[in-house]
């Protein structure tokens, strides 16, 4: 299928709903083989199923996959290098939030939890993942971080720190593949709030329209974002598009770090 990221391969962790489905369906219509894994392997499987659907058995594949458990990284990288024939771009995608409160209130077993699954996932996905980047050069690291990752609040400590380590670990694994001589790119993507479910909390708190009503207000161009939005600059950073980007962050925020 020809497309901006034809005979590209990619695993999408976090993949079984919002910005990793959209990301493996936007990949998928851009040429691409993806693989989805999520704890949620039925959530996974039904994305697989879905793209397989629009364009053709083989396109994807699902795995079940805990991103705080290494083991589990190596059997779905192993599993999704032989489905597909190679990876060439790997997102680190699966994350969490939590309504935390403060840096006093925030338990150590919860800010424990927020570092494994936001941060450990991103280290393990790169410690095992760059080999199989390697020999499907050009290879392409797309992290999730957050926009809260660079501006901080008062009462997200953990979600505040994971995504800011997203941030910097991302320019890390850029420096380390350069040095190495790899043409294997890392960069982040800083969010706003966007259209998934993890804004659900706060929807049934305040009612969905009131919710994203109130979100929309904090941002400049006057609304949410749209999954859709994400995964177009995922596809940016996985494409050779972007061959000459690495290190960098791409805010996709409604211009809320401007202010």
């Amino acid at each position: 299928m020809a497309g901006r990221m034809a005979g590209k391969k990619v695993f999408i962790t976090g993949a079984a709903q919002g910005l990793g489905a959209a990301m493996a369906k936007g990949v998928a219509a851009e040429g691409a083989k993806v693989s989805v894994s999520d704890v949620n392997s039925a959530g996974a499987e039904k994305v697989a199923a879905e793209i397989n659907a629009s364009y053709g058995e083989g396109t994807a594949f699902a795995f079940a996959h805990d991103v705080t458990n290494e083991e589990q990284w190596i059997a779905a990288l192993e599993g999704a290098n032989a489905a597909m024939g190679g990876i060439s771009g790997l997102v680190n995608n699966a994350g969490i939030s939590s309504r935390e409160g403060s840096v006093e209130e925030l338990s150590l077993e919860g800010f424990r939890r927020l570092m494994s699954v936001n941060v450990d996932s991103v280290f393990l996905g790169a410690k095992h993942g760059i080999k199989y980047l390697a020999k499907s050069q050009p290879g392409s690291i797309v992290n999730i971080s957050s926009i809260a990752g660079l501006i901080a609040n008062h009462t997200s400590p953990g979600y505040n720190a994971s995504k800011a380590a997203v941030w910097l670990l991302s320019k890390n694994i850029a420096l380390y593949c350069a040095k190495k001589g790899l043409d294997v790119r890392s960069n982040s993507i800083h969010p706003t709030f966007i259209d998934t479910p993890i804004l659900d909390p706060i929807r049934n708190m305040f009612g969905k329209d009131e919710a994203e009503a109130k979100l929309g207000r904090q941002v400049p161009l006057g609304r949410i974002g749209k999954p859709e939005e994400i995964a177009a600059a995922a596809i940016y950073l996985l494409s050779d598009e972007s061959r000459f980007i690495t290190g960098s962050e791409l805010k996709v925020d409604g211009g809320i770090s401007a202010m």
